[in-house]
Order: C-alpha cells, then sequence, then structure tokens
C-alpha cells in the first residue's frame, strides 16, 4: 500500500470516527443547552418585521448546537494526539486552524449567551463593530503568523501565474477571514442551511488538502466533515437545535483560515457560493437603502428573501445545497485543471 492511500484511509477513518464521536455527545449537549435554557429568541417585528413574521415560530427551539461540531474537533484533537496514527495536530497545517476554530467557537458561545438573554444593540448579542473587531483580531493575528512565521506572501490564480503579493499578503489574508466569519454567519438562518453549505465547502478542502499533501489539515477537516453530517441529522427541518454562533463563527474562521493554508482564498467564491451571495445580498441591500431610501430585496440575507416570496424553508435549503455542491464540485474541477493541466 503507498503513502497517500495510507492517508486516505486515515482520513476517511477519521471523518466516520468524528461523525459516531458527534452523535454520541449530541445527547449531553443537547441536555446541556435545555437545562440552562439556550432557546432562540426572535428579533422584534420593530427591527426586522419580515423576519419576525417569517421565524416567530422558531421562537424558543434550543441554540448553541453548533458544541457538536466543535466539541467532537476537540475532543478527537486531544485524544488522537496520543494515537499516533490518527493525530492531526501539527504546527505548520493545523495549529492556526485549530486556534482560529476554538477561539471563534468561545466568541460565538459568548454570543448567543447574550442573545438569549436579550443584552447587546436590539437585544441580539455582541454589536456587529465587536465582532468585526473579534474577526479582525484574529485574522491580524494569522495573517502576521503566515507572513512571518511561514514566510508566506504568494496567491494562487486560477489558469495564471502566482502573485508575491509582499506586505499586501496580510491585508488580503485579513479580509478573507473576515469575509468567509461574516457571510457564514449570515448563512445560518434556515434549518440545515449552514451546516450543508458549510458540508460541501469542508469535503472540497478535504480533497484539496489531501491532493496538495497535506495529510494532517485533509484529516482535521474530515473530522469537521463528519461532525457536521451529525450535526445535520438532528438541525435539518423540523430543526431540533439551531447551530447559533458558537459554529457558524468557528465554521466561518476557520474555512478561511483553511483556504489560505491551501492557496484557494480564490476558489471560495465557488466553494463557498451560498455564503459569498448571502453576504452580497446584505450589502447590496444596505447599500439601496442608504443611497436610495428604499430596499431591493423583501429582506436579506437572501434566504429570507425567498421565504417572503412565498417559498417553503426546506425548498430553499435543498436548492442551496444542490448549488453548493455543483459549485463546489466546479472548483474542484478549476483547482485540478489549474494543477495537472
Amino acid at each position: 500500500m503507498g503513502y497517500a492511500a495510507f492517508q486516505a484511509i486515515r482520513i476517511l477513518i477519521s471523518a466516520v470516527i468524528g461523525f459516531i464521536v458527534a452523535l454520541g455527545i449530541t445527547p449531553l449537549v443537547t441536555a446541556f443547552i435545555t437545562r440552562l435554557e439556550f432557546k432562540k429568541q426572535i428579533r422584534s417585528a420593530e427591527h426586522a418585521p419580515v423576519f419576525a413574521k417569517l421565524h416567530k415560530k422558531k421562537e424558543g427551539t434550543p441554540t448553541g448546537g453548533g458544541i457538536i461540531i466543535w466539541g467532537t474537533a476537540l475532543i478527537l484533537a486531544i485524544v488522537f494526539y496520543f494515537l499516533p496514527f490518527f493525530n492531526f495536530i501539527d504546527r505548520a497545517q493545523t495549529y492556526l486552524p485549530l486556534a482560529g476554530f476554538f477561539v471563534a467557537a468561545l466568541v460565538g458561545l459568548i454570543d448567543d449567551v447574550l442573545g438569549i438573554l436579550r443584552r447587546g444593540p436590539k437585544g441580539g448579542g455582541i454589536a456587529m463593530s465587536q465582532k468585526l473587531l473579534v474577526y479582525c483580531t484574529i485574522s491580524l493575528i494569522g495573517a502576521l503568523w503566515f507572513y512571518y512565521r511561514l514566510g508566506w506572501d504568494v496567491l494562487a490564480v486560477p489558469f495564471s501565474d502566482n502573485i508575491h503579493m509582499g506586505f499586501w499578503y496580510v491585508p488580503f489574508f485579513m479580509f478573507i477571514i473576515v469575509a468567509s466569519a461574516f457571510s457564514v454567519n449570515e448563512t445560518d438562518g434556515l434549518d440545515g442551511l449552514a451546516g450543508g453549505v458549510m458540508l460541501f465547502a469542508f469535503a472540497a478542502l478535504t480533497v484539496i488538502a489531501f491532493t496538495l499533501g497535506r495529510y494532517h489539515l485533509a484529516a482535521f477537516n474530515a473530522v469537521v466533515v463528519g461532525a457536521l453530517l451529525a450535526f445535520l441529522w438532528f438541525n435539518i427541518f423540523p430543526a431540533r437545535f439551531f447551530m447559533g454562533d458558537t459554529g457558524s463563527m468557528a465554521l466561518g474562521i476557520t474555512l478561511g483560515v483553511t483556504a489560505m493554508l491551501t492557496n484557494t482564498a480564490l476558489l471560495l467564491p465557488f466553494l463557498a457560493i451560498i455564503p459569498v451571495v448571502e453576504s452580497l445580498s446584505v450589502i447590496v441591500q444596505l447599500t439601496s437603502k442608504k443611497l436610495r431610501g428604499k430596499k431591493i430585496f423583501h429582506s436579506t440575507p437572501i434566504h429570507h428573501h425567498f421565504e417572503a416570496l412565498g417559498w417553503p424553508e426546506s425548498q430553499i435549503t435543498m436548492r442551496f445545497w444542490i448549488i453548493s455542491a455543483v459549485a463546489s464540485i466546479g472548483g474542484l474541477v478549476i483547482f485540478f485543471l489549474n494543477r495537472f493541466l
């Protein structure tokens, strides 16, 4: 058996173990968030009339289920550390995504708690400006690590020569991380939507990391994929619990970091097409309201616009999943064509 085949087996087994562990801890997490009354609070009709009308029935549903995803990764990172065959902790490949994953998860958990207590601006938890400050801080640390510690400043451009960005690599890195975190957070608005979209994105990045020979990173991503599958078992419509910011912030930060580690940042519009579109819809809506005094969409992010048009929630989710799957395959096609042709 060749070394690559050996690693492929290791990565697939890691995904299966991630799925099993996530399923196993789900009852514990469910009991935890239920006992502490982690219940979703819906914004008032005064601040978001369309959203409040569409989602009033979801109020009181347990939130914070993203603990299952990052909790599984944390458990296996610790357990696998003592099992050389499975250990994926590596300074060059997984230190930064693991650190970003858990720091963002902690901040997201604090945001969820504040939202449940109706603290913060409009009772919605941490203010957006404060979230951006957190995103920028995490991304700055990561950018400086990449630029100074790893000596990276190269941006891979599909079907063209690589670009040496010099110090401009730092703000570019920060933009990718902040945009990824913001976009995934905006996507988490329907049962199963963010989980399914991230499943396709991380599966594609697992394949890319494996192809590049970054097997520890691929194994870590595989664990996340397995945990996402288990999470979706309970999060698809009608959701037993929601992901919460503790899941969406962690996944968004890690998505961006992994894209930078694999030098596939310019493929994110394919690998994460739905988060990109969701984020753009918010930006377009705010810009239109600011400049024209009019809305373009009934509500944003754009999945709420389709809800307002009368599309069933499960239909929106499944169609967005299909788009994500096709776009992720397209991103992989571009990656392999660029690499091997």
